[in-house]
């Protein structure tokens, strides 16, 4: 008699045989014959109702992993050159698995947007799980291109804006729209590809001078797909709305509620409230309001508002503009907590203990008025002792207050131990006329700190309300690093003189004992980004996996319904779960919840890839006119092709391309991040100290070009770059080049043997 597998021996024979997985290849794999296939049955069918397993006809496979033929889409290539996809399908927990598509020679040519049939082979690389080759092409999309316009004889030609991109388009004569030499134009791939010769674009749109103010982000916009205008009837129904009445709503209008915001805020979606709580019961505890603006009572589910809203996913913020998720008349206005108009909110009354610890929360639909809206700068100044004279009539009744009870919440995190990276964030500065005037970073106060935890608190008490009510949600998740992940980021901190454990449950406490190690010495910088680095990013999904960066259990977003959509979406769950109103959470809200999660996560990384080529392109238009000059940065990237520069001054990100780092030959090491030169020996690797030249600077790609001058202080070797004497880099300790240099050689030997 045969015995029965156990659930992991299954699972173990399914991933090594995926295209042989009936039943009955099961079967026959552990000789389970006659009655026995009863047993086997009941335990697949167990699997199947666990998640485990998923039956797709008469076949399983592993829940978690993807099939061994899929279908993908094909994204664009990513800093290496390197073409991934994305599974048109995931059902799986967490984030879809990284495939890289291989190309094999013979095959039909591929492009971003492309949809084809693939063999996946499961490879778990560090920065990618399956390797795709193509089986057959089965859809194309239409791929479009932004650049400039170059007249010619027979028509013209586009220059991609591109930094990933140096392939221009044709344009036939009866396709360019009339466009102008010079002028930004958005264009669409006319006719097949072809193996030889440049593709073919139609102009579907001019965008004009790529030079004139504030045309940066318009760049952006339209490159990155954000719509930035909504439709007729949008508007006409936004514009026709009123402000909320009280009703049934609790009336809180009378509690001191104050928005604190930064000082070119468009809109202000939370307020708050603090004072000691009363009960003999709770010494030294706190009383805290959040009170966030009630969106839902404008946007219900499935009007012409909801789904342009849930469209866009979230607002896009530039340094000039903002492009919005909801009207300005919403956005702006209605659900704006303006400072002395009654405003409908759904706020959360917090109770918690001296120690921050929340012991209770209860939720209300209210009706507000805003006391004050202050800005963080004349928040911390009132708190340091030096109030403004709105301030000054606050400070004791309501700053102080909130102060206190941040105090409380501070000892808590302290205890919990979030991730405390701390990177700096960059502040542009324009002129009236859209040109860069300066690049700051932003201040940090403890009045930040303190909206933040607030902010926190609320967003927990929201998740576990909802748990607690048994109602569906969509959860912030943030999963722990991969094992791959962990290990480069260990190597770079062993490089660098310091540990990170290993062998053990990982956890945020870890990590933040290795950036503590690393604050006030040459590696602070580099050691935040590489943690950074090895984060995974953080997502929707209706499912809890838990959100590891902030050591919490439960997270969702409640906070800001104005800006983004899944706070709508627990606002709406929330009004379902308390019976408050018909414009609660529909059975489509709940049918659409993973297709939204997915939808919305896509959205914020889409407007975070914008925000950041903004950033690049006004970066590279501030430093234009200063070509030739020099700088000192850090090694921030190390890639094939060359070194990924971050400049001290004002955090722009350059590359000096590998040919120009002298006459001998660099080996890249991909696991160590280095390059070694083949006769020199010299080493570049992560967090080194560099003085750099700007040899070119692209504002309408963002594209910054360096000459290495000195590493480590020291001048390259066979004339690799230019030497010079006495470089400005920031005051090094003794040794410390050259101590990196050996603690990095001697990894990368370990290495070789």
């Amino acid at each position: 008699m045969a015995q029965i597998p156990s659930k992991q021996e299954i699972l173990n024979w399914i991933a090594d045989h995926p295209g042989a997985a009936a039943k009955r290849d099961i079967a026959k794999a552990f000789d389970i014959k006659g009655a026995e296939r009863i047993e086997l049955k009941r335990i697949l069918k167990e699997m199947e109702a666990e998640g485990s397993l998923e039956r797709r006809r008469s076949t399983y496979r592993d829940a978690d992993k993807l099939p061994p033929v899929t279908i993908l889409t094909i994204l664009p290539p990513d800093a290496d050159g390197d073409q991934f996809a994305k599974p048109m399908e995931w059902e799986g927990k967490g984030a879809p698995p990284r495939v890289l598509f291989v190309p094999r020679k013979g095959d039909a040519p591929v492009a971003a947007g492309d949809r084809i049939l693939a063999k996946l082979i499961e490879v778990g690389a560090e920065d990618h799980d399956y390797q795709a080759r193509l089986i057959r092409p089965i859809g194309v999309v239409a791929h479009k291109v932004l650049g400039i316009f170059r007249k010619g004889a027979e028509g013209g030609r586009i220059v991609p804006i591109d930094k990933g991109s140096d392939k221009e388009w044709r344009v036939a004569r009866d396709a360019t729209l009339d466009a102008q030499d010079g002028e930004l134009v958005e264009a669409e791939q006319a006719g097949p590809r072809a193996r030889l010769g440049l593709p073919q674009a139609r102009v579907i749109e001019r965008l004009g001078d790529p030079s004139a103010p504030k045309a940066v982000s318009l760049i952006a916009i339209h490159q990155h797909g954000i719509p930035d205008d909504f439709p007729d009837e949008v508007i006409r129904l936004s514009d026709a709305m009123e402000p909320a009445g009280l009703g049934d709503r609790e009336d809180l209008r009378d509690m001191p509620l104050v928005t604190i915001d930064p000082v070119d805020a468009r809109d202000h979606d939370d307020a708050c409230y603090a004072e000691a709580d009363g009960d003999p019961k709770n010494p030294g505890g706190h009383i805290i309001w959040v009170a966030i603006a009630d969106v839902a009572h404008f946007v219900t589910p499935q009007s012409a508002i909801d789904r342009e809203a849930r469209l866009r996913g979230n607002s896009s913020y530039f340094p000039d503009r903002v492009v919005p998720m909801l009207p300005d008349h919403l956005s702006g206005d209605l659900c704006s907590l303006h400072e002395g108009l009654n405003r409908p909110c759904i706020a959360v009354r917090m109770k918690v203990d001296a120690e921050g610890r929340k012991i209770s929360h209860r939720f209300v639909r209210g009706l507000m008025k805003s006391v004050a809206s202050l800005v963080y700068d004349e928040v911390q100044e009132a708190q340091d002792g030096n109030p403004n004279d709105r301030c000054a009539e606050l400070l004791d009744d309501v700053i102080r207050p909130l102060y206190a009870a941040y105090g409380a919440l501070k000892a808590a995190r302290a205890k919990r131990q979030p991730l405390d990276l701390d990177l700096p964030e960059r502040k542009i500065i324009l002129t009236d006329d859209g040109k860069v005037a300066s690049v700051n970073y932003r201040e940090r106060y403890d009045a930040h700190r303190l909206i933040e935890e607030f902010m926190i608190l609320a967003n927990v008490a929201a998740a576990e309300e909802l748990e607690r009510l048994r109602r569906p949600l969509l959860y912030r998740v943030h999963e722990e690093p991969s094992p791959q992940k962990l290990d480069a980021l260990r190597e770079v901190a062993q490089a660098s003189g310091f540990t990170l454990a290993k062998g053990q449950v990982l956890q945020t406490a870890h990590l933040n004992q290795l950036l503590a190690q690393a604050q006030n010495t040459d590696f602070d910088e580099l050691i935040n980004i590489t943690t950074l680095r090895s984060m995974t990013q953080a997502y929707y999904h209706p499912g809890n996996f838990g959100h590891f960066g902030l050591a919490l259990r439960s997270y969702a977003h409640f906070t800001s319904p104005i800006r983004r959509y899944s706070d709508l979406i627990v606002h709406r769950a929330l009004i379902s779960a308390h019976g408050w109103g018909k414009d609660g959470l529909s059975a489509q809200d709940v049918e659409m919840l993973e297709e939204t999660a997915k939808h919305i996560s896509d959205t914020e990384r889409r407007s975070m890839a914008a925000e950041r080529d903004t950033t690049d392109r006004y970066l590279a238009a501030f430093l234009a006119d200063r070509v030739g000059a020099e700088f000192t940065g850090r090694v921030s990237g190390v890639t094939r092709f060359g070194l990924f520069i971050r400049l001290d001054e004002t955090g722009a990100d350059g590359l000096i391309p590998i040919r120009t780092l002298g006459r001998e030959f660099y080996h890249f090491d991909a696991d160590a991040q280095t390059l070694m030169g083949s006769e020199s020996g010299t080493l570049i690797g992560l967090g080194q100290r560099v003085t750099v030249r700007l040899s070119e600077a692209v504002p309408v790609t963002g594209g910054l070009m360096l000459e290495l001058l000195e590493l480590e202080g020291r001048g390259m070797p066979g004339g690799g770059g230019a030497t010079k004497k006495g470089g400005r880099g920031r005051p090094r300790k003794p040794g410390a080049g050259k101590a990196r240099d050996t603690a990095i050689k001697r990894k990368v030997l370990r290495k070789r043997r």
